[in-house]
């Protein structure tokens, strides 16, 4: 039996490579032949129209990447797209045989860029930002960069009303040029006007506006506007936040600005698990207000059920907190934090009740909208003062010092990647327990170190000295550092490799104490909301009483 003109005609395309990567990487994913092949099936003159649309498509990829005298030519099943005999071959073909598409290119000699000239007056400042030289190839992509960082630059140097056309681009057949024209108007100087926060409800104005960092009188900035924008966004008030100019500056050469905000919904709950060998699985509730007194305030109430079936655990325990996080405290970066803490956690150490009141100080660069998000740059570091009660035997009082910093370095700049593509993490945590020696400090309020969130490849808590029965014996200190290689592939995978080396002293003294070292690697799968991690860890030293190697699971990076 064969086919009819009406049938669906499966296919298989084969693109040639031109030897340029990025080119040929383009031209498929711009391909209606190669994207449409399976959602779309297509009758037999379907496919030829298609094939011909793909021409016209492909050519422009060509000129795109500087080649003005490149061609193209499909074939299918050996038979050119403009042959009128195609359609009856293809009618012919058994019901579900594929027909051959074949892809070829001849992308011919590559342009590169002549003369380029600048239509208006323009500052040399901003002249600079356009980036582009005579000589370098004409591919399109980099030109029309070329043109918006020229217009960045005006803008934020003053010129809001600024204006850069599409550029004219003329060619030269004959020595294989480009030349470029750019027609540019950069209008009067312009200063911040007055300042409108609309669609605020719980929020309040004033708080609003001290968060967006941004001053009437200043001289007008987009790249300033747009951080104040962010700024609204980052308090996690805001669902949206946009940012208007008016249509023109006043007799003062100011331009007002507005920002349209919508406020989320002000409570939220959220569940949470997590598991690793040594601690084994945990799962809880956490309940938000995320505008608690109208300034950006944040409150968390969490209640998690932990060590459930852990390698170094003895029973199911509880985790219950409150921390209440002032944003903003005294710099725009820096956030104050309280919190109360009950825990109940009986493990291969100790088994304790405590309650505890920490003061904390945080900063953060990472510009992210959670901490469980990706981190690719800036950095992170805080200090807490924790006066602590634990409650016996003996019943004590202490104050706990902690100190911790993470940066992250993007490598993009190294590799000639996109951002965030490749990224060095590291870590520097140390902490200290004063008003007790190591003899008279609780168990409960030692330091220890080992596992996921200190030293991984070793249990927890697992690290330092040891009673003659193998239970770590705690410290006095501790002190840790990490390094972690994250590496990203295509859109949602990634890899790591890390090492964490600390020790635990017996003295509130840091750099005391056996240093321990751990090593591994992992598995990233990055979601909307954050990475799911999967961590195989080996410890460096191990000892008669450590594990051969420990996993971590969670969401989000390690640190």
């Amino acid at each position: 039996m064969t086919s009819s003109a009406a049938d669906p005609q499966p296919y298989r395309v084969e693109f040639a490579s031109t030897g340029n990567g990025s080119l040929d990487s383009t031209l498929r994913a711009t391909s209606e032949l190669e994207s449409l092949q399976g959602p779309a099936p297509v009758s037999p003159y379907g496919l030829i129209a298609r094939a011909r649309t793909d021409l016209d498509r492909l050519r422009v990829v060509l000129e795109s990447y500087g080649y003005y005298q490149g061609a193209v030519r499909i074939s299918i099943d050996g038979l050119d797209v403009s042959d009128i005999t195609l359609g009856d071959r293809l009618a012919a073909l058994p019901q579900n045989t594929d027909a051959r598409v074949a892809v070829r290119f001849t992308p011919g000699p590559l342009y590169h860029l002549g003369t380029i000239e600048l239509d208006g007056v323009v500052p040399a400042e901003a002249r600079k930002a356009l980036g582009l030289a005579p000589g370098q190839p004409a591919v399109a992509a980099e030109v029309l960069a070329g043109g918006a960082r020229l217009l960045t630059t005006l803008q934020n140097q003053g010129y809001a009303f600024a204006r850069v056309d599409p550029p004219q681009a003329f060619e030269l057949p004959e020595s294989h040029e480009l030349t470029l024209k750019f027609h540019v108007v950069t209008g009067a100087i312009t200063r911040i006007g007055q300042i409108e926060i609309n669609g605020l409800n719980r929020m309040r104005l004033k708080r609003a506006r001290g968060v967006i960092g941004l001053k009437s009188g200043e001289l007008y900035s987009a790249a300033k506007v747009e951080q104040a924008r962010r700024n609204l966004l980052d308090t996690g008030v805001f669902g949206t936040v946009d940012a208007t100019l008016g249509t023109q500056a006043d007799a003062d050469g100011r331009v007002p600005v507005t920002f349209t905000v919508s406020e989320r919904k002000r409570h939220a709950v959220s569940l949470n698990a997590a598991y690793s060998s040594d601690l084994g699985g945990s799962g809880g509730v956490t309940w938000s207000d995320r505008n608690f007194l109208g300034g950006g305030e944040q409150l968390n109430l969490s209640a998690s059920v932990i060590n459930i079936n852990g390698d170094a655990t003895n029973g199911i325990g509880y985790d219950l907190n409150a921390k209440l996080t002032l944003p903003r405290f005294m710099t725009r970066k820096q956030s104050l934090l309280h919190f109360l803490r009950l825990v109940d956690r009986n493990t291969d150490t100790f088994y304790y009740t405590m309650f505890a009141v920490p003061v904390g100080l945080n900063f953060d660069s990472t510009d992210l909208p959670a901490p469980i998000a990706d981190p690719t740059h800036g950095v992170r570091m805080g200090a807490t003062v924790a006066p602590t009660l634990s409650l016996g035997p003996p019943n004590a009082t202490f104050i706990i010092s902690q100190f911790h910093i993470s940066t992250y370095l993007d490598l993009d700049h190294l590799l000639g990647e996109d951002p965030g593509r490749t990224v060095l993490a590291l870590r520097g945590m140390t902490g200290f327990a004063k008003g007790a020696s190591d003899i008279d400090l609780p168990p409960d309020q030692r330091f220890y170190a080992g596992g996921s969130g200190t030293i991984r490849g070793y249990r927890f808590q697992s690290v330092g000295a040891k009673f003659t029965d193998g239970t770590p014996v705690g410290g006095v200190s501790m002190d840790a550092v990490s390094a972690e290689l994250r590496q990203r592939f295509g859109l949602n995978y990634g890899a790591a490799v890390f090492i964490d080396g600390g020790r635990v002293g017996q003295s509130a003294h840091p750099f005391a104490g056996q240093l321990a070292l751990g090593t591994g690697a992992g598995f990233r799968y990055y979601t909307p909301i954050g990475p799911l991690r999967i961590d195989f860890a080996l410890p460096v030293h191990r000892t008669p009483n450590d594990d051969r190697f420990e996993i971590y699971i969670g969401l989000g990076q390690a640190f």
